[in-house]
């Protein structure tokens, strides 16, 4: 093993936020919180030891695929104190927050060793993320400036949304995507794997969702049917073991995965492969598109409680959003059946009859463990002030639901807080990637601050965070899906990892350029920086 050697320049000691030791600038994206520089640097030549703590339950091969694409060669050791370079937990917590990390590259009390160390898995891997960053592979040497970083993200909850209903992606571009969300620290893959365009999600109790439902008619975009099996020959919905297999692939890089299983709305490829759940399609005898589900039907809340059985048992992120936007009411005002019912239980309008089928499922999500999270018409507001729509008078969401805000006045947020519930903002004017540039420009992007004005000091924890949006109707290939998602998926990380008062378009724009050369060279980047 050839050994590492430290080259030790001046001792000067400085702290500064994007600083430069010898000639190599510290330029971390997110922008950490701290990071306290010497004029020195470590270099490696050769392999590397490297310790990884067991108790942190790090992926070995996930760690030097991130360790090789730094430049490092890494040789293992369980020797902590052999080690060039040691990932360790704290033996006593210190930071009450399994995100927070601390990065050490020849510090004072470790001149001999690159130690990341965190209270939880999570941390150590975001260290990971950071080394990655800073290296400067050249001529067989890898440079990494000398400093102490310190950090941890300003919101817990930084998602990304992937829509395959409208277009299927497949395994290998979601995991693509979930490795570049690690490079960025984002902990949250949001799947939104049904929709009335197509349902692709196994469900074994129930085959024709997948038979037929993965071949709905994307009638709003005028493909035929016949024509979908000409653009997806194969198979357009993914196998449990497949999802079991993504789900396995995010955790190693510390993403949860949330699934989306939409009630009462977007139902039209389900209600498709099954018409007797839907309130307008029982009565036609046939799928009718943009039919919601009748959920007054003691048997179609069980056949949503067997879906959400099998789903629960797939994701252990415990977390399964709802959906419950855009439902189309006209279907239940038009049923007599449903009429009856609402009116034999007090609830006076639509809106409130989705909060109760809504709590309804929020309740049997609890008792198997898990939490909902749904788009904010689950409050039962009128969210976009539809002279068609009543908010609804008589029911109130249960308490402990997440509520995600896409649309309508902002004030909307302060009022779900004010409920007590918390809110992941997802503000569609800000968040949306299938926006045009020309709506959402990058700069657009990074200005977004997930906390709206006006919130009391107090209730700014209730903000868990933000996510962006990949909506898929008009992605038909990975091209243009790419084009949508970067560069504006990194304005939207450092806007869920660095406070507002933090962040600086310029200079965030000057960090991002080793991550845009990244992207450049996997092809999903194709235009220049500057035309966005």
């Amino acid at each position: 093993m050839k050994k590492l050697f430290i080259g030790l320049v001046a001792a000067a000691l400085f702290a500064v936020n994007g600083t430069r030791a010898q000639n190599h600038p510290i330029e971390i994206l997110p922008k950490p919180v701290k990071i306290v520089a010497f004029q020195n640097a470590a270099v490696l030549s050769g392999e590397t030891s490297v310790y990884l703590d067991p108790k942190a339950n790090l992926n070995q091969d996930y760690v030097t695929g991130v360790l090789k694409e730094a430049g490092i060669d890494p040789v293992y050791t369980t020797k902590a104190k052999k080690a060039k370079l040691a990932f360790k937990l704290n033996a006593v917590p210190s930071n009450n927050n399994d995100e927070a990390y601390r990065l050490a590259v020849m510090s004072p009390d470790s001149k001999k060793q690159i130690v990341a160390t965190a209270d939880a898995r999570a941390g150590l891997l975001y260290a990971l993320q950071t080394l990655r960053q800073m290296t400067t592979p050249q001529n067989g040497l890898v440079t990494i400036p000398a400093c102490v970083i310190t950090d941890a993200p300003a919101f817990p909850w930084r998602a990304y949304m992937q829509d395959e209903s409208r277009h299927f992606q497949g395994a290998e571009t979601v995991k693509n995507l979930l490795d570049e969300m690690a490079r960025l620290k984002m902990n949250t893959f949001h799947w939104h794997l049904v929709d009335d365009q197509g349902w692709r999600i196994e469900i074994k109790k129930y085959p024709k969702l997948t038979e037929l439902g993965s071949k709905r008619d994307f009638d709003h975009m005028n493909v035929t049917s016949e024509e979908w099996d000409e653009l997806f020959p194969k198979r357009a919905y993914y196998t449990q073991d497949e999802i079991r297999d993504i789900v396995k692939y995010a955790d190693d890089r510390g993403i949860k995965v949330i699934p989306e299983i939409e009630v009462p709305g977007h139902a039209s490829a389900s209600i498709y492969a099954y018409p007797w759940i839907g309130a307008t399609s029982r009565r036609e005898g046939k799928a009718v598109v943009g039919d919601l589900y009748d959920v007054t039907d003691p048997k179609v809340e069980e056949f949503l409680h067997d879906i959400l059985d099998e789903v629960v048992a797939l994701f252990p992120s415990k977390i399964v959003h709802i959906g419950g936007d855009e439902a189309n009411y006209t279907h239940w005002q038009n049923s007599e059946e449903i009429q009856a019912f609402m009116k034999a239980n007090g609830l006076p309008t639509c809106s409130d009859l989705q909060v109760w089928a809504i709590n309804r499922m929020s309740k049997y999500l609890a008792s198997k463990g898990c939490r909902m999270i749904g788009w904010n018409e689950i409050t039962g507001d009128n969210v976009r002030g539809e002279a068609h729509v009543q908010a609804s008078q008589s029911e109130k969401l249960a308490p402990g639901t997440i509520v995600q805000f896409w649309d309508g006045d902002i004030s909307l947020v302060n009022k779900a807080i004010e409920k007590g519930y918390d809110v992941v903002n997802s503000n569609r004017f800000f968040t949306y990637l299938d926006y045009p540039y020309e709506v959402t420009p990058f700069e657009k992007a990074y200005s977004f601050n997930p906390i709206p004005d006006g919130l009391a000091d107090a209730d700014k924890e209730k903000i868990l965070g933000t996510g962006c949006q990949m909506w898929g109707e008009f992605t038909p290939n990975l091209d243009r899906l790419y084009y949508q998602i970067f560069p504006r998926i990194a304005a939207y990380a450092e806007c869920g990892w660095t406070p507002a008062d933090k962040k600086y378009y310029e200079d965030f724009r000057k960090r991002l350029k080793k991550i845009e050369n990244i992207w450049k060279e996997k092809g999903y980047l194709k235009t220049q920086l500057d035309k966005y």
